[in-house]
């Protein structure tokens, strides 16, 4: 049976608790990615999806009605926003099992311990096109 370590994403974007939401933003845009991870230190300490930052943002930023304060919501840090005490899986974490821990918990990521060391993601994109494959082979 496959694992997760078989389909995760090594290439994963840490961040610190006290990095700017205008810096979580510019991540995201770039790297095209939905899901940033918080450390501190070596620790994981939170998720950051796009919908968090989207919704952190104020609405008016870029309008008419843009006031510094809708500004200054760029400064928010990271602990603001993000989502403490993330869901992991272990690499050896069944495909199957790490999917249904996603539905379980209606997130859309999971960061991938060995013991406390980070050593990847699964978003439901990798699961979809992972179960999208094996019915493409049947």
């Amino acid at each position: 049976m496959k694992t997760i370590n078989d389909i995760m994403s090594r290439d994963v974007v840490c961040v610190s608790p006290d990095t700017a939401l205008m810096d979580i933003r510019r991540h995201l845009h770039e790297r095209g990615f939905h899901h940033l991870l918080v450390r501190d230190d070596e620790r994981l300490v939170g998720v950051i999806s796009d919908r968090d930052v989207l919704q952190a943002i104020s609405p008016f930023l870029n309008t008419y009605s843009e006031s510094a304060r809708d500004v200054r919501s760029l400064e928010r840090p990271a602990s603001d926003i993000m989502r403490t005490d993330p869901v992991t899986v272990a690499p050896d974490t069944p495909i199957p099992e790490a999917a249904v821990t996603l539905l379980e918990h209606s997130i859309s990521c999971l960061p991938v311990l060995s013991g406390t060391d980070l050593v990847g993601i699964v978003t439901t994109k990798d699961l979809l096109r992972h179960f999208a494959g094996q019915e493409a082979a049947s």
